[in-house]
């Protein structure tokens, strides 16, 4: 079987360089070189781009061998291997596998939903500019709504009131964590991120993920916050099974192909329910994945001039909720979560123009 230190040797013997001459070529010391072909030393990623640059090796390639030998390397000392590997394929199979990365066809059911949305979505921006102080009222409104709910979700035990209370007037309320009152602030503040980002124009990327899920753990887990989490993860009350910890990085940059390769060709709707779904499902980070990825689906909405899609936090709606995920997780159908992502995205619009 080939491998990185196998390949690194292979190459320079057939440019006729010594070690040190790949080493000069490369910048980096001969005697990492040297631990790097004998295989007793794994290179970093930016070792591994400037040895493919060195020696006219395709990057990616190399990379995937680097891959290979770090995943060996976790495992070699376990002597169930073979079946931890069996399981880590079965449960990627939705998030790697082509099925995954292409679009299946929507149903009618699923296409005259939408059709309602784009209809709903022009008679709200015929209403649009509201007055100044109109516009206000109503997003204070639906974005207070929104962190209750999204909260809720989650087990914060905050009311509709108490958290008005506590994000607009600064109050404390007695009986509730300080963690409950902070979930609600972080929350309220990553809205108001999420309003500025589609002012500015910014579009969805690696760093706007990190800076949101910052936002959502600043103060209550300062380790954590903003950074992807390095220990494997279980999922309370889910048959899926999140991905180890390694395999986040690879995951991650799939995740991002997908949304740069689609953003122009879904319809907003669907694009926002499968970075919501799809996120969720890497489950990331060690604590907020769900609030996270809410706040991802709600900022492609708004992007794309739509209205703020409010998931309830009942306990009928969560069961809802977390099946619908479950669907597409365990079974690889998304259809139940996209009637669930465009129910909500019509229940907002109406909302919307009654208000107006």
């Amino acid at each position: 079987m080939k491998t990185l230190a196998k390949a690194l040797t292979e190459r320079r013997f057939q440019k006729g360089w010594v070690v040190r001459q790949l080493a000069f070529e490369a910048k980096i010391d001969p005697a990492l070189v040297s631990k790097f072909e004998k295989g007793v030393r794994r290179p970093t990623e930016e070792n591994l781009k400037a040895l493919a640059l060195a020696l006219d090796l395709p990057f990616d390639a190399l990379r995937k061998l680097w891959l290979v030998d770090k995943i060996y390397q976790l495992l070699e000392d376990e002597k169930d291997a073979v079946e931890i590997l069996a399981l880590v394929e079965s449960r990627l199979e939705y998030l790697s596998s082509h099925k995954a990365l292409q679009m299946q066809g929507l149903s009618a059911g699923i296409q005259e939903k939408l059709k309602q949305i784009d209809t709903l979505k022009e008679e709200w921006l015929s209403k649009k500019p509201l007055a100044g102080t109109q516009l206000r009222k109503l997003q204070e409104y639906f974005m207070l709504a929104y962190t209750f709910e999204s909260n809720r979700i989650e087990g914060n035990t905050l009311t509709l009131q108490e958290t008005h209370l506590v994000v607009n007037e600064g109050i404390t309320i007695g009986g509730k964590s300080m963690r409950e009152h902070l979930e609600a602030i972080n929350h309220a503040e990553a809205v108001a991120y999420l309003e500025q980002l589609v002012s500015d124009q910014m579009d969805y990327g690696p760093r706007v993920l990190m800076e949101l899920h910052y936002l959502i753990l600043k103060g209550i887990d300062r380790d954590n916050a903003g950074r992807y989490r390095s220990v494997p993860v279980r999922i309370s009350g889910s048959a899926h099974e999140p991905p180890q910890p390694y395999l986040l990085d690879k995951l991650m940059e799939e995740y991002f192909i997908h949304y740069d390769a689609q953003k122009k060709i879904l319809h907003p709707v669907i694009l926002a329910a499968e970075m919501h779904e799809r996120l969720v499902s890497i489950h990331p980070f060690i604590d907020g994945n769900g609030r996270t990825s809410r706040l991802v689906m709600n900022l492609i909405l708004l992007k794309h001039g739509l209205t703020i899609a409010n998931l309830k936090g009942d306990l009928d709606s969560r069961l809802a909720y977390y099946k619908a995920l479950e669907a597409v997780q365990v079974d690889n159908n998304p259809e139940v979560f996209y009637h669930l992502v465009a129910d909500t995205v019509i229940d907002s619009l109406r909302h919307h123009l009654e208000l107006v």
